[in-house]
């Protein structure tokens, strides 16, 4: 029944971005174009978020943390680093003649996944060494920061060109106004086979919820079970960036939410973040295109707008629940 309610919920979002959006739906002659575009865009946002509502779920239970987020692994910022990278490499390479025929939104997904995989080979050594979670935390922390920053000089480095740097930093800023069929043809898979793989690796997830030592004593192969989380982990998020861009809270707030109404068991809660985080991406963008601004506003700023005073609520009533 819970599901249905998401469901319910996710398709009349669908239905009022389908009719929300800039063009008139009575002109029979472009109904069509209008209705394609539009489709376009809700299905890439129900895709990012339901990317980012499963890798949330995947890294709250890998970290036994239900606060924890998919962007303190470090993926997110490399997926964002490498999305810049090819922006920059493309601009570079059209102008001198090369690959002027691809768009920049074709390759855009090669970057971010490259990206995303280059996090994820130096956080995989680590793990094979034998890092515990500290550790990862900690190794997610720099990878973030370092790539943030070189993400911050490719900025700069395109500001040299007025249409460079508006396309970098509206990436950075997080939007859908570029997703078209063949973006979510790209994710689709990516998206289907990462948050199946997560799904079969729930039950080990829920082993570990008790602890390393315990979830060893019982069978569970700790090391590959966290490499594998991880991986699928950076996967997800990838597609959700090659998507989108950067889009914060939203691995965050949505599997923390329904934590209490589907509780911990990781094959009951990713299906619901699934469905969640498509629900309240797809909101959010809604909302950025009904917002009475002379340009749109970008998605990354809106789901921190309501992602993070949401995450403040969630947290006080955690900690009242604790106390009591």
């Amino acid at each position: 029944m819970r599901y249905l309610v998401l469901a319910a919920a996710l398709a009349a979002v669908a239905t009022l971005s389908l009719l929300v959006g800039p063009g008139d739906l009575g002109d029979a002659a472009l109904r069509g174009t209008f209705l394609s575009l539009r489709a376009a865009r809700v299905s890439g946002a129900m895709l990012a978020g339901g990317a980012l509502g499963a890798a949330g779920a995947l890294v709250q239970g890998l970290f036994r943390n239900p606060l924890a987020s998919p962007s303190i692994l470090g993926t997110t910022a490399g997926a964002s680093f490498g999305g810049q990278v090819v922006l920059l490499a493309h601009a570079s390479l059209a102008s001198a003649g090369w690959l002027a025929w691809v768009a920049p939104e074709m390759v855009l997904p090669i970057g971010c996944l490259t990206g995303a995989f280059v996090s994820l080979a130096v956080l995989l050594a680590f793990v094979r060494r034998g890092a515990d979670l500290l550790s990862l935390l900690l190794i997610g922390f720099a990878l973030t920061s370092l790539f943030l920053a070189l993400g911050s000089f490719l900025t700069t480095l395109a500001q040299e060109r007025y249409e460079l740097g508006r396309a970098v930093v509206a990436f950075t800023l997080g939007g859908l106004g570029g997703v078209d069929w063949t973006h979510v043809r790209l994710a689709i898979p990516l998206v289907a086979v990462a948050v199946v793989a997560g799904w079969l690796w729930g039950r080990p997830l829920d082993v570990l919820l008790a602890g390393e030592m315990e979830a060893a004593s019982l069978g569970v192969d700790v090391p590959r079970t966290r490499r594998w989380t991880i991986a699928w982990v950076g996967v997800l998020t990838a597609a959700a960036v090659a998507i989108g861009g950067n889009i914060a809270f939203v691995g965050l707030v949505v599997p923390h939410a329904l934590r209490p109404f589907f509780g911990a068991e990781h094959r009951r809660l990713i299906p619901a973040a699934v469905l969640g985080g498509a629900t309240f991406l797809g909101a959010c963008d809604l909302l950025a295109r009904v917002l009475p601004t002379r340009v749109e506003a970008p998605l990354g700023v809106v789901t921190g707008l309501i992602g993070a005073p949401l995450f403040l609520l969630l947290l006080v009533r955690t900690r009242r629940e604790g106390v009591a």
